[in-house]
């Protein structure tokens, strides 16, 4: 078994005991979402600690999707519990990669790819590179737009 999911089964177990509602509840939908990737496809297996992290970056994804999207459907207290999940979420996610950080990769990307001023034709090409570098520390569309930036 992952260590990760170990962890998370025993934070789970301690939010229980702290009865620390937000957390617990963020927990079991983590593990609930870890598992089901388990089971997905043909032959159910187990989740690397990588793997898992995909799916935590995903669930953290949706989290500021659904708070974002009752922020404007005049809905506050539902985009607070959101953001509160996210925040849960984050703390199991390596640390977040800043702005700059972001765009020091994409010019070493675009350099190495020798894509300076080939516009966006070049844009796969450097978002190869460019992703398994910042997988599950930065945001992908935050990634793309730097990328599309970069390129001109």
């Amino acid at each position: 078994m992952s260590t990760l999911k170990d962890r998370l089964r025993t934070d789970l177990t301690a939010a229980i005991k702290a009865r620390d509602e937000v957390r617990s509840s963020t927990l079991r939908m983590i593990l609930t979402a870890v598992t089901n990737a388990e089971v997905a496809g043909k032959v159910a297996k187990e989740l690397t600690d990588d793997e898992i992290l995909t799916v935590l970056a995903s669930e953290a994804k949706k989290r500021r999707e659904a708070a974002v999207a009752f922020e404007e459907g005049s809905r506050p207290d539902s985009a607070a519990k959101e953001r509160a999940e996210a925040a849960v979420i984050q703390d199991y996610l390596p640390a977040q990669l800043g702005p700059e950080e972001i765009a020091a990769i994409v010019t070493a990307a675009v350099e190495q790819a020798g894509a300076a001023g080939a516009g966006p034709k070049a844009m796969g090409q450097v978002m190869g590179i460019v992703q398994p570098q910042v997988k599950g520390r930065a945001d992908g569309a935050a990634v793309a737009a730097e990328v599309r930036r970069q390129l001109g």
